[in-house]
């Protein structure tokens, strides 16, 4: 991917997802930044400055301001431990559990999804079962939107940082506190085509536990790809 072709992405982005995001896709605009956060994404371990200097044949003192303006505009977590050559504090670096993944998993994620799904299979685990599951963590990832200025806003934040791309559009009927959240991209859509009671049941779940949390909105309808009009779910205010 050319450079230019990434600043293009992240205008379009930008203008999409606020200024907050746009700074982001920003900064991975410059070249060293991009393979710096490529290498980072795709390691299921962090990693010390040095460590990514070499992967990348570049010296250490090139790659750390990088590193800082990564980490300073929220692309980057860094934890701090034990002592480095030179007796300076060992930084970890990498990627922030709520920065743009790009599709860029470590390659034990996909796996482990698939193993975990394989294993639900085995043991009968069905849609109610994963349900259940994906409620709770919905529950748990609405805590942080507390004071958001309303659910509808704070479940499309949430799915659009977990990279369903949401889309909202008024309901048909014409009821003002009713709105329909549209899913443009589903990240677990191939484990759902293998797995769709389970998957699509774990995201059913998650949604429903979100909005439950939140605790001024439901659930009316979900929608999942065997659905005449998939992948879509209904809330309405109370």
């Amino acid at each position: 991917m050319e450079i230019d072709d990434r600043e293009q992405g992240a205008n379009a982005a930008g203008h999409a997802r606020g200024p907050a995001q746009l700074d982001l896709l920003k900064t991975l605009g410059d070249n060293t930044r991009y393979a710096i956060y490529l290498e980072l994404a795709r390691s299921p371990r962090p990693q010390t400055t040095a460590e990514i200097a070499e992967s990348l044949g570049l010296h250490a003192n090139t790659v750390r301001p990088h590193l800082e303006r990564m980490r300073d505009v929220g692309l980057l977590d860094v934890e701090v431990g034990g002592r480095g050559d030179v007796g300076r504090p060992q930084h970890r670096y990498s990627v922030a559990a709520d920065a743009p993944r790009l599709g860029l998993e470590p390659p034990t994620m996909p796996v482990l999804a698939r193993m975990v799904l394989a294993m639900a299979a085995r043991l009968n685990a069905g849609a109610a079962d994963a349900e259940i599951v994906g409620h709770d963590e919905g529950a748990a990832r609405a805590q942080p939107f507390d004071r958001a200025p309303s659910t509808l806003e704070a479940l499309v934040a949430d799915l659009d940082r977990l990279g369903f791309d949401p889309v909202v559009t008024d309901d048909p009927s014409g009821d003002d506190a009713t709105a329909v959240v549209a899913f443009a991209n589903c990240p677990f859509q191939d484990l759902a085509r293998e797995h769709p009671e389970l998957v699509c049941g774990l995201h059913r779940g998650l949604v429903a536990g979100f909005v439950t949390a939140m605790g001024d909105a439901e659930v009316r309808e979900f929608c999942t790809l065997s659905s005449r009009t998939p992948c879509q779910v209904t809330v309405s205010s109370r």
